[in-house]
Formats: structure tokens, sequence, C-alpha cells
């Protein structure tokens, strides 16, 4: 079964104080010290791995699934790019493999995943207001039963929403420090264009082994 996200491609206006604040803190969907403080679903984030050319990160996300479900693991490799000229932040996302994080039979590893998030605030990247489109798609490797789904729509995307929200009126108001991502674009007249084969390659997967999990 495919998880097509929650929603599967959703785009919207935010305006509310403390939306705001994920679009004034440019670097809060890049930051995984303090997604780890918010959100208790997070068993394991880490950047594993990084290339200082492209800006690419190879990150290890393990995290709770619904019970009796196991938990999931993912590796993937996360790119962002900041076009000034067209004001405009794309974040992409795909699963890989990396030989430092073999699969473990503490999770079970998701192969197929990908996420694309474009960011186009309403005037500039210092001020409030944004408009965002969240393209995503995994496979969970098993069949959700009805009750899994139920709560994925009724309860699951809403409380991960609200703790977002919260987590960004904290980062607003206590200024939470982040790595300035948007200050490094910025700043540096020099830094390399993003390499699209960084992305994929040949150790992009595209599909799981088959099996299914519970």
């Amino acid at each position: 079964m495919k998880n097509q996200g929650a929603p599967p491609e959703m785009g919207t206006q935010l305006r509310e104080a403390g939306w705001e604040a994920v679009m004034e803190k440019k670097n809060f969907w890049l930051d995984t010290e303090y997604r780890k403080k918010w959100d208790a679903l997070v068993i394991k984030l880490e950047v594993v791995d990084r290339d200082i050319n492209t800006g690419s990160e190879i990150i290890h996300w393990a995290t709770y699934f619904p019970y009796p479900l196991y938990s999931r693991d993912y590796v993937y490799v996360r790119r962002y790019d900041v076009d000034l000229e067209k004001n405009l932040m794309v974040l992409v996302s795909r699963a890989v493999e990396h030989p430092s994080i073999p699969e473990s039979q503490d999770f079970v590893r998701v192969h197929s995943y990908q996420s694309k998030m474009v960011i186009r605030p309403h005037k500039s990247f210092d001020e409030n207001g944004f408009d965002y489109l969240l393209t995503y798609s995994d496979d969970p490797q098993t069949v959700f039963p009805r009750y899994c789904v139920s709560w994925m729509v009724s309860s699951g995307m809403p409380d991960f929403l609200e703790k977002l929200h919260t987590a960004a009126l904290r980062a607003k108001s206590q200024e939470v420090g982040m790595q300035d991502y948007i200050g490094v674009i910025k700043t540096s007249d020099k830094t390399p264009q993003p390499n699209q084969d960084r992305l994929g390659g040949d150790s992009a997967r595209t599909g799981g082994s088959g099996q299914m999990y519970a």
C-alpha cells in the first residue's frame, strides 16, 4: 500500500502568527535537533553524511507507527535550494542507500519515499507570510487496517499539525537557536548549483523488496 502523505498534495496560505514563524525561521523545516524536541513520534533523526559542495545531506529517520504496527525507518538524501530572483525555496528528499546505515531488525526500512516542498513568501524571506505546496509519497510495505486510516485522518495529521504549530510559536517567542540556511545562501555567491545526479544516482531506490510487514 502506498501512503500518499497527509494529505498527498497540499497547498495553502499561512498568515496566522504561529504559522508565520515557520517562514520567519526559514530553517524550521531543516533543523533535525529541534524536530526531536517537539515531535514525540521521532525515535531517531540524524544527519549521517553531508556533501559540502552540493549541500546534500543524508538523513536517518526512525519513527513510531500506530500500534500494533512496527516502527519504520528511512534513509534519504535531502537538498534545498533558494532562488532569490524567483523568491522561492525548494526542499527535495528521496530515499537512498548508505553504507553506514544497514537495515536493522529494530525497524522496517522504507525503500520508496520522496517529498517535495516549494515555499514562496508573500513578500520576502525576511517577512512573515508565505504559500507552500507539499507533495509526498512513501511505501510503508503494509496494508493499513481501516482503523489506522481513520486514526490518520481524524487524529494523526491534525495532531501533527497542532504540534508543528506549537513548535513554530515556541521557535518565534523563545528565539530557538537554529542554523541560518537562508543566510548561507545570501552571503555566498559561490555556492555551487545543486547537482541533480547527487539526489538520485544509481543508489536511489524506487521501490521496496515486495515484502509486506505489519
